[in-house]
């Protein structure tokens, strides 16, 4: 079986779907040949078990780089093309194209298509690109692969397509070591895009409402800056003088981002929304309790007694700190473990590259 893949971008500092395809390919490209087609960035994945193709990034009609694109589809001819992502153009267009020239074709939205990204900058960038592109990328696809069954439900609201396959994100368990030890260090971890998405300003608010409670603690928010809202995030942390116990440090990788993890007493994502949420097994994988919203699908946080699944806002986000914070170090201990429980039995990479394998040959058969 020959698999083609297609994503913008293979980023390291990106995170979201770049490290999805880093995860995935080691052990899907065991399974088949696999193939990445992308553009050239300054600090790209090296990606296992896969071939990797870079083509010119030009998108605009009247210059794009289908031709480049058609022919190596035509070279390689695989099985199924599967394209990745949302709103930038190409995802969208490879998914025309390649269904145009007869192959099947599967699509991944990366929980891009949730309301709530939809409605952000609706006027001004999510409708014209609905009406030149993204729904036709959609609509062309055999298969809409789903990571959740809140965004296989918001996906059919749509109405774009019905045809939907879940499969929900996957970790490489075994680069991952649990933490030794869950006496308090008195740190707490966010790591994710520095975005409005991502909720932090109720994570600042919460730490400034429990200042008191959380004396001694560290806040470290981990990750890339995006649009403006680093900027409002600083000037908030000043004006509700927290400033010095919250710390921005830039995107972390490899060993030192795994230590963060497990020097972290708990880890913090008060998300509006998220397909997945990548960080979040992560986090868990490395023994480490766990707080998100239900602008995630990870209410198995509660159902597993590994975390808090909360509502979105400053309030929730204040109270499953207080619980936190009542937790003895043999409470903390256990919920780590559970956590590290769950990921092993369900969110592995090598049985989800299975489930992939499975859905390429249903779509296949049809």
């Amino acid at each position: 079986m020959i698999i083609v893949h297609y994503l913008p971008f293979i980023s390291k500092s990106l995170g979201g779907v770049p490290a999805y395809i880093n995860l995935i390919s080691r052990d899907l490209g065991k399974l088949c040949e696999l193939h990445v087609i992308t553009h050239k960035a300054s600090d790209d994945y090296d990606l296992e078990n896969c071939k990797i193709h870079y083509i010119p990034n030009r998108w605009l009609p009247w210059n794009n780089c289908k031709k480049e694109f058609l022919s190596l589809l035509k070279e390689i001819h695989p099985d199924v093309f599967h394209t990745n992502a949302c709103w930038d153009p190409l995802t969208a267009l490879t998914s025309i194209w390649a269904k145009n020239e007869g192959y099947k074709v599967a699509y991944t939205p990366h929980g891009e298509l949730t309301p709530y990204s939809i409605n952000r900058h609706y006027w001004t960038r999510k409708l014209p690109a609905i009406l030149l592109y993204q729904k036709r990328g959609l609509q062309a696809a055999d298969i809409v692969h789903t990571t959740a069954d809140k965004e296989k439900k918001e996906l059919a609201e749509l109405g774009w397509n019905t045809s939907f396959y879940l499969i929900p994100n996957c970790i490489q368990i075994d680069q991952i070591s649990i933490k030794e030890t869950w006496k308090r260090k008195k740190k707490i971890l966010f790591i994710s895009r520095i975005h409005h998405k991502k909720g932090i300003h109720f994570l600042i608010k919460a730490i400034s409402i429990l200042k008191k409670e959380l004396n001694g603690y560290k806040v470290y928010i981990v990750g890339k800056k995006e649009d403006n809202y680093f900027d409002e995030l600083v000037n908030l942390t000043k004006n509700l003088k927290v400033a010095d116990i919250i710390e921005f440090t830039g995107p972390i990788y490899g060993e030192a981002k795994w230590n963060m993890y497990k020097d972290a007493d708990v880890f913090v994502l008060p998300t509006f929304n998220e397909n997945f949420g990548i960080v979040i097994p992560e986090a868990l994988a490395s023994g480490t309790p766990t707080i998100t919203t239900i602008g995630a699908p990870w209410e198995e946080l509660n159902t597993y007694k590994c975390g808090w699944w909360i509502e979105n806002g400053t309030q929730p986000l204040v109270d499953a700190f207080k619980d936190f914070l009542c937790k003895s170090s043999d409470e903390l201990k256990e919920m780590g473990q559970r956590g590290r429980e769950l990921i092993i039995n369900k969110y592995t990479s090598e049985s989800i590259a299975k489930q992939f394998i499975e859905m390429y040959n249903t779509l296949i058969a049809k």
